[in-house]
């Protein structure tokens, strides 16, 4: 797939030789001229929408980004409006091509490095919070009274803790105790209280509840110390006297967390967390790419990049087999969409269920066409391995972890498994946060980046107003995740977002 490098400030963009569409940069009329492209557009384009410069047969292919995006459901002529009433999703085969792009990842001249916590076992944190999590929804009201306790005025006496997070969850019960479903919570729970942003945890349980704090402690290997302690409210005298062990179990952990200071480390030890959500026709233009470059320098440093959301890499995932290091990791990525396409089936859904209403109304017509831009947010260096939901990542470089396409659950799998920082690309505009990782959120247009400029961390719109380049703003964001890392406070933490979004997968029935 071509990568755009710089745009101009025209009416249309063309992303490939070979497409049969070219973009809105902006809206256009019926009748408007387009010199670059010598036709007129025959129907009214929003901007981000996709306007046709060839003709093409019903039933046949639409190409973007030399890509397929989708069928013809109808005949299309030269200037008309491609989307949802002339173009389809269809399966077809596509070459993945196992390792025929896999190069030497370049070394960089200089090294980068930040300023980040440094644990006693060697693992780095780019922020410092204590944890309150609960292992079942019944405990969830109890964990949040916890760590409400913990004003700013209370660790006013602790400058160098970031806060007490309460990490809760609609699920933990009703559930089969021996199934897929209750593996996946515990080791997205176990993957949270392990996670370097922590230095201590407190978590909570019910008692009666499918998800038991023993069993969890031991299906996780993990062991109650100083820097993890756990209570049960039926057995700690219910909700009060909880609370107010919880309470006292934080304050414990806080003289210690308080010792903590920030050292210079290299930037290796940073892990990202990718996500797209509310994309829209510039996504795979502007942001995405972008970030793809930031990417690639954070791996050429030995950073660690995780791709996610599967369901949005579907119909673009032979891209991804191409940069394959082996026919093993190629083969682990090809079962999960296997995977995903009985899934979806066995449910009565279609993998086409994604895009969302907002992504079509943004310019977004398939998902083939999603994936496409989605895919780029990976940037251009080696698959190395694949991961599956919330499991450990242990591998340096770019990556790929197995989860839904909704952002929240996606991101909650990459943070148990390492991540500790989020870049989160949106098109339509998105408000969310992430403890313990910092979540940097970047507009893929200038129109919305200056309607939720309190939201928005960068503004990716100025490739496509010709300000900028794909690789300028790749350096733009690098250099921000260094700050962030190093403990700038992103958009969301500023305002207070991130303590909600703990949504683990939940799979199999709910009984």
């Amino acid at each position: 797939m071509a990568t755009v490098i710089s745009l101009v400030r025209k009416p249309t963009l063309r992303l490939n030789p070979i497409d049969d569409v070219v973009i809105a940069a902006r809206p256009i009329k019926a009748g408007q001229p387009l010199e670059d492209e010598g036709l007129s557009a025959r129907q009214d384009i929003p901007a981000g929408h996709k306007l046709a410069v060839k003709p093409v047969a019903k039933g046949q292919p639409v190409r973007r980004y030399g890509q397929i995006i989708g069928f013809a459901t109808e005949d299309i002529a030269p200037g008309d409006h491609v989307h949802s009433h002339n173009l389809v999703f269809n399966t077809f085969e596509r070459d993945y091509a196992v390792g025929v792009d896999v190069k030497p990842t370049p070394t960089p001249e200089q090294p980068a490095s930040f300023m980040g916590y440094v644990r006693p076992d060697g693992r780095v944190a780019t922020r410092n919070y204590i944890g309150v999590i609960s292992t079942v929804n019944c405990s969830a009201s109890v964990s949040k009274y916890v760590a409400a306790h913990f004003t700013p005025e209370v660790l006013k006496a602790f400058p160098n803790v970031d806060g007490v997070v309460p990490i809760t969850h609609s699920s933990g019960c009703g559930m089969d105790t021996n199934g897929a479903g209750m593996d996946v919570l515990r080791q997205t729970i176990a993957g949270y209280a392990r996670h370097p942003n922590f230095t201590g945890v407190v978590m909570i349980g019910l008692g009666c509840e499918a998800n038991q704090m023993g069993a969890l402690m031991m299906a996780q290997n993990l062991k109650e110390q100083e820097a993890l302690q756990t209570l049960v409210v039926q057995t700690s005298g219910g909700t009060r006297k909880t609370v107010e062990a919880g309470i006292a179990a934080v304050m414990k952990m806080l003289p210690e967390a308080n010792k903590l200071s920030r050292t210079r480390v290299p930037a290796s030890h940073i892990t990202i967390g990718l996500q797209c959500g509310g994309s829209d026709g510039y996504s795979g233009i502007t942001a995405n790419p972008a970030l793809g470059a930031a990417c690639d320098l954070l791996v050429s440093h030995g950073g660690t990049v995780i791709l996610s959301e599967t369901p949005e890499i579907y119909g673009a995932e032979h891209l991804l087999t191409r940069r394959a290091v082996s026919q093993a990791v190629a083969d682990k990525l090809i079962r999960r969409i296997k995977w995903w396409e009985q899934y979806t089936a066995h449910n009565n859904g279609s993998m086409d269920n994604n895009p969302s209403p907002g992504n079509k109304a943004g310019g977004l017509t398939t998902i083939l066409e999603k994936s496409l831009g989605a895919v780029a947010k990976g940037g251009t260096t080696n698959l190395v391995d694949v991961f599956e939901y919330a499991q450990p990542v242990t591998a340096k470089g770019f990556v790929f972890m197995d989860t839904p396409g909704y952002d929240p659950v996606s991101a909650t799998g990459q943070v148990a498994g390492g991540a500790n920082l989020i870049c989160f690309t949106t098109g339509r505009g998105s408000v969310y946060g992430c403890k313990p990782a910092p979540s940097l959120k970047l507009a893929t247009n200038s129109a919305l980046y200056e309607r939720m400029i309190e939201d928005m961390d960068i503004n990716c719109g100025d490739i496509v107003d010709g300000q900028s380049s794909v690789q300028q703003k790749g350096r733009e964001i690098f250099e921000l995740i260094l700050r962030t890392a190093s403990g700038e406070a992103s958009k969301s933490e500023a305002l207070g977002i991130g303590n909600d979004e703990f949504v683990p997968w939940q799979l199999g029935a709910v009984m």
